[in-house]
């Protein structure tokens, strides 16, 4: 079965070129269109595939050929081994997250939303509007599109209470997902070699993200509220660590959410050592409650560098994250993004702006709330009924 007439005659032809001789002419545009009874565009739409395969060339006035094989000499790249040495920094065995599944398997491992809870009219929507926009064919600002910058720091400033300055759009940096994100902040508030506070236990991105810049990870217990204040004070004192990375809302993985007491205390530990908290807030849009309000908003002295993602709420395609710090941190931080990518993609910067700024935006939101929490009681109800209670021994069947 195929898709369509252009995939029929492409696994024609491909079976027609398996058993040709080596640079073998294909049949004419206007044979093939007689042979499969499909129009020139659907052919010439099956050759396409088959070239950009490197199955075939095409020679303009002349015809299509079966591209010549070309036998591969074997080539030894042990050498390399010798020019590397052995790897600074071990880096993390991949997560499961990442691993690919077969075809006939349902992933429920890779921590995105299943694509029924995606916007998705909004985003392709938005696709079709900033195709035609200079986003397309235009090189944006480093720290990112001011109308982008805008919103991030505006979301956050509204959750600001009375009495604290809310953030400047000019204090967002765009990357170009927040787990990029997480690398430069570690590179330019840490550095390869120094401590970095980490929630025990805690995102495997985050360890990912150590291993690769080369920082020191020291973990501090933290239960189902949340790290324990006295040992997050102890590892400070001890380690003289100048930065703590955590996710007070909705943590990976343990799905610890800070209570207002706890997220002040932490706050009071880090003004009171001059640190960081790195504060990563990946699922701001999945709280089934409220909306869970940033411990960045508390704070505009600058001691808290906040991570805002858009990837998982509005499309895996449109990898789009917000860092928001002050001060001299920001200017670090946006240094080492440009060093590091220069900017990120105008075009998915415009999808993502577009979509969360239109009204419907918010509708869907409040209707993924209530998907959510459905879904999460029906997994409930399911484990109740099919799952033995914990202590219980599991039934056999005779058999």
């Amino acid at each position: 079965m195929y898709d369509d007439s252009s995939g029929r005659i492409t696994a024609g032809l491909k079976e027609w070129i398996a058993t040709a001789a080596p640079g073998a002419r294909l049949p004419s545009t206007r044979a093939l269109v007689a042979q499969y009874g499909a129009s020139p565009v659907t052919v010439q739409k099956a050759l396409r595939a088959l070239a950009a395969q490197g199955m075939v060339e095409t020679r303009p006035g002349v015809g299509t050929f079966a591209r010549t094989v070309r036998v591969a000499r074997p080539n030894d790249y042990g050498w390399q081994t010798a020019a590397l040495g052995s790897p600074q920094h071990r880096v993390p065995q991949l997560s499961a997250a990442l691993r690919s599944v077969p075809n006939d398997v349902i992933a429920l491992h890779s921590g995105y939303p299943d694509r029924e809870l995606l916007p998705e009219r909004l985003v392709r929507t938005a696709f079709a509007r900033s195709s035609r926009s200079a986003a397309a064919v235009s090189r944006p600002p480093s720290a990112g599109l001011p109308e982008l910058q805008a919103w991030f720091a505006a979301e956050l400033g509204a959750a600001a209470p009375v009495g604290v300055t809310p953030p400047a759009p000019s204090d967002v940096v765009v990357f170009p997902g927040t787990q990029s994100g997480l690398s430069t902040v570690f590179r330019a508030l840490v550095g390869a070699g120094r401590p970095l506070l980490v929630e025990s236990p805690t995102y495997w991105g985050a360890i990912l993200a150590a291993a690769q810049t080369g920082v020191r990870l020291v973990p501090v217990p933290s239960g189902p509220h949340g790290p324990d204040p006295a040992e997050l004070a102890r590892a400070f004192e001890q380690t003289g660590a100048r930065a703590f990375y955590a996710q007070p809302n909705f943590a990976n993985p343990t799905g610890a959410q800070w209570s207002p007491d706890l997220a002040g205390r932490v706050l009071d530990l880090v003004r009171r050592h001059g640190a960081f908290l790195v504060e990563d807030d990946w699922a701001h849009d999945f709280g089934l409650v409220a909306d869970p309000v940033p411990l960045a908003a508390r704070d505009d002295a600058g001691h808290v560098v906040y991570l805002r993602s858009l990837t998982k709420s509005v499309s895996p395609a449109v990898r789009i994250g917000g860092v928001v710090a002050r001060g001299p941190a920001r200017a670090r931080i946006l240094a080492d993004a440009q060093a590091e990518a220069m900017y990120v993609s105008g075009i998915l910067q415009a999808v993502a702006v577009d979509v969360v700024t239109q009204p419907a935006w918010r509708t869907h939101l409040r209707g993924l709330r209530r998907q959510l929490a459905a879904r999460r009681d029906l997994l409930a109800s399911a484990l109740a009924e099919h799952a033995p209670p914990p202590g219980s021994t599991p039934c056999r069947r005779a058999g």
